[in-house]
């Protein structure tokens, strides 16, 4: 296998996952433990009238409801498996004693269509970030979403994952949320 790199973007030698051309799982063995977090969202478009029928607007997200049963609480426990099953998803992701594991949903006003948006905050004490598994639980909790709805509809769009926050560790990121 050899490693293409695009011209200008880095070298093989500022990539912390290569050793010449093969991939490698970086060593975090002499790293000391501090307190991480990461905040990641997706957002999930429906078009307004079966937004309407399945999120009714005089009802709370929580209680939305699909040919398949609950979609916010099915799409809150796969999230929280998918965040816990990261290390088995992502080769050289470090497996992280997650101590935290929070999924919020928030109603999208209409722009151009409602939807909801998916928020998902991983916390660990440990030598490596929590990022993919905060990443990893969105994406999934987002794919539930529609794999619950899609009986009703396949014209949902979903836009992200995206890191909006990271803390610990060498560098801290916060960044625009979803709109």
């Amino acid at each position: 296998m050899r490693a293409t790199l695009r011209r200008g973007l880095c070298t093989a030698s500022q990539l912390s996952h290569v050793d010449g051309a093969l991939p490698k799982m970086v060593d975090v063995g002499a790293k000391g433990e501090t307190r991480r977090s990461a905040i990641a969202e997706v957002a999930v478009r429906f078009p307004p009238d079966i937004y309407a029928g399945i999120f009714g607007e005089g009802q709370a997200l929580e209680a939305a409801a699909g040919p398949k049963g609950p979609i916010l609480a099915t799409s809150t426990i796969a999230a929280v498996q998918a965040a816990k099953k990261t290390s088995d998803l992502i080769p050289f992701c470090h497996p992280l004693p997650l101590e935290r594991c929070d999924v919020q949903y928030e109603r999208l006003s209409p722009d151009p269509n409602p939807g909801v948006r998916i928020q998902v905050t991983a916390a660990c004490s440990g030598k490596t970030g929590v990022e993919m598994e905060a990443l990893t639980a969105a994406s999934v909790a987002a794919l539930t979403i529609y794999d619950m709805c899609k009986a009703v509809t396949h014209d949902m769009h979903i836009t992200g994952p995206s890191l909006v926050e990271k803390r610990g560790g060498k560098s801290d990121v916060d960044r625009e949320r979803l709109g």
